[in-house]
């Protein structure tokens, strides 16, 4: 099922080209070989015609004997069919010569749509974090089962999820404590990311963080600047997700209220999806339950009491379906190569010609 749902991406993906295409706006890098070639395989022809007509046909080995046909018999409206095959033919060699020129479009500037969101993931690295949670798919292999490891994996496993889907995502990583930090700004790079989640979460880099309180306000802050840093306040498609204890009872930041802070992801359109991972904690048994569920939802986004690993998983998978969406983006590129639409075309109509042929006994000469 994936491979046909790669084809059919990278089908649409060529359609595209090929309607945005203008012929004029090509360079082609290789128009000596596609000449050469052109001219081997006319002059090929005109040779081929050539000896024919001078060999000429011998009576009794070029021809076939057959019996008399009467008069009144009509020729087969349906006569002209068998040279199908060799239309089909025909019509894909200019395509495959254009391909073969290596058609490049130089772009300086070009706005282009992908499936997916803008995410910001944080992850709560506060000593809180090294209470034991339990996981057994949630695994970083540290030493110990702390809720900050499986978090980490937590975050790994969604990004995976939409790598393996067909999302292009914008993924930035913070990790927080007393306060919050960068480690990753927006990058379509989910290798780049999974390789920054792996270094927080090795067990000496852990312990080497220097903050070890909890200020969630703090990364919902850092998270909106990073969206506002990149101009993407504006732009649809944005979300944060937090991996945290949920411990935490402070609701100012530097003297602002968390819900003056909440209400400047509202007003950018920035739902924040909170996954409070404590072991055997069900709703409204961690204190601070009551000030953030309400709180990040009315951003429009949800709070997981995650009190096991399926909840965390069933959470991901969640956010993982909320989260299609589409994110349009400016495109730089020099040379962008655009011969497989070409190659694409002219393969279809030979690819159809000979089914023709094999198929059908009124597409050959002689059936």
């Amino acid at each position: 099922m994936v491979p046909l749902t790669m084809l059919a991406a990278r089908l649409r993906a060529d359609l595209n080209d090929w309607l945005a295409m203008s012929i004029g706006d090509l360079v082609f890098g290789h128009r000596s070989t596609a000449f050469t070639v052109v001219m081997v395989l006319f002059g090929s022809t005109v040779l081929a015609l050539v000896a024919r007509a001078i060999i000429g046909r011998r009576p009794g080995r070029d021809y076939i004997a057959v019996p008399a046909l009467l008069a009144w018999s009509r020729r087969s409206p349906l006569a002209v069919v068998r040279h199908a095959p060799l239309l089909f033919l025909l019509a894909g060699m200019p395509f495959f010569v254009l391909a073969l020129a290596d058609p490049h479009a130089t772009i300086a500037e070009q706005q282009v749509s992908y499936p997916g969101r803008r995410i910001a993931l944080l992850i709560d690295a506060s000593s809180s974090m090294l209470k034991p949670f339990g996981a057994t798919r949630l695994s970083t292999g540290a030493p110990n089962d702390a809720t900050f490891f499986t978090t980490v994996a937590a975050a790994e496993t969604f990004i995976r999820n939409r790598r393996s889907g067909t999302y292009r995502d914008l993924i930035a990583l913070i990790e927080f404590g007393d306060e919050a930090y960068v480690i990753t700004p927006f990058t379509t790079d989910y290798d780049n990311v999974l390789l920054s989640t792996s270094l927080i979460g090795d067990w000496s880099e852990f312990m080497r963080f220097p903050n070890q309180g909890t200020k969630i306000a703090a990364a919902i802050d850092q998270g909106t600047n990073l969206f506002r840093a990149f101009d993407f306040v504006s732009a649809s498609g944005n979300l944060m997700v937090i991996f945290s204890d949920g411990e935490d009872t402070q609701v100012t930041l530097h003297g602002r209220h968390v819900d003056d802070i909440l209400v400047e992801a509202v007003a950018t359109k920035i739902p924040v999806y909170l996954i409070r991972t404590n072991r055997d904690k069900r709703l409204g048994e961690v204190v601070p339950d009551n000030i953030w569920k309400p709180a990040v939802e009315a951003t429009g986004g949800r709070f997981y009491p995650a009190a096991n690993e399926n909840d965390v998983l069933r959470a991901i998978a969640d956010i993982d379906q909320r989260s299609p969406g589409t994110i349009e983006m400016k495109q730089y590129s020099m040379n962008e190569v655009r011969f497989a639409p070409f190659a694409l075309l002219a393969t279809a109509l030979w690819s159809i010609g000979l089914a023709l042929m094999l198929a059908f006994p009124q597409c050959r000469t002689f059936p």
